[in-house]
């Protein structure tokens, strides 16, 4: 059986998460899942909303979520991190479907999330897969 995945990619800092959004659809197909819908949003504190929205699909099984939180000059990227994280977990809990947490930051340089392309995309796919197989 192929797991159906759904994806949610932040367009803000896009130069990043593009190449997420491409390395984990290669990675779905290493894995033998498919994406079957791709919801882009303007940053990361949408990527709930977009969530909700997908899991709300009966034929998406789990979610992959892709974006960066940059550190700026102020403790923003904290706040947006930690409120876009708790949502995505409570939105799991109660759709009973996993949703992985594929953005990095808070608290990060561009260089360091540039240097986390590919291991973030990696480890969003794998983890929605291995709930749904559980293993």
């Amino acid at each position: 059986m192929t797991e159906k995945l759904g994806m949610v990619v932040s367009k803000f800092n896009y130069e990043i998460t593009g190449e997420m959004s491409k390395r984990a659809i290669e990675r779905a197909r290493e894995t033998g899942t498919r994406i079957i819908k791709i919801i882009e949003v303007p940053g990361s504190f949408e990527i709930p909303l977009a969530v909700k929205e997908l899991l709300e699909d009966k034929s998406i099984e789990g979610v992959i979520t892709l974006g960066t939180i940059i550190k700026g000059g102020t403790d923003h990227d904290t706040v947006v991190a930690h409120s876009v994280a708790r949502k995505l977990l409570d939105l799991s809990c109660e759709y009973k479907k996993p949703v992985s947490l594929g953005i990095s930051g808070p608290n990060i340089t561009w260089q360091q999330s540039e240097k986390r392309v590919e291991e973030y995309a990696i480890r969003a796919v794998d983890s929605v897969v291995r709930m749904l197989r559980k293993g």
